[in-house]
């Protein structure tokens, strides 16, 4: 079985924003495009990442004593800056699936911003992804034996 490379099965176009969004546009983003994490991109760095989970956690719990304005007027004012993970875990495109999978595992994250030699964004691997590639793979042994 040959090595297979990150490049070749990362999204490549992938969703940014920028640190001053505020959190109820990062989170419509995400519904919107069915996402669950975002690169966060300040002059064309990747400075952080947010996740569905990080929103969410942002989120006033059902028992506060907010209404529903504060609430939103509160929101509104908090950017994806102050939830973000800074310099998050990154890969090459270059680097095997298999370190892919073995640095989300180990670092217990879904999910990397795929950076080139650059510094540039080049894409992000997810553990979607990976099911991919792993049941592309069976498909082709089940073939195979069949």
């Amino acid at each position: 079985m040959r090595k297979e490379l990150v490049k070749h099965w990362m999204t490549r176009d992938v969703v940014t924003i920028s640190p001053d969004t505020p959190l109820p546009e990062a989170h419509r983003l995400m519904s919107e495009k069915q996402i669950r994490r975002l690169p966060i991109v300040d002059h064309n760095r990747v400075v952080g990442i947010i996740t569905l989970g990080d929103v969410r956690e942002a989120e006033p719990s059902d028992a506060t004593s907010l209404s529903i304005w504060e609430m939103n007027y509160l929101l509104a004012k908090q950017k994806v800056d102050s939830l973000m993970t800074k310099n998050p875990l990154t890969i090459s495109p270059e680097a095997t699936i298999s370190e892919a999978a073995r640095l989300m595992l180990e670092q217990k994250v879904s999910g990397l911003p795929v950076i080139d030699q650059n510094e540039k964004l080049v894409g992000i691997i997810t553990e979607s992804d990976v099911f991919r590639l792993i049941v592309q793979a069976w498909d082709k042994m089940e073939e195979a034996v069949s």
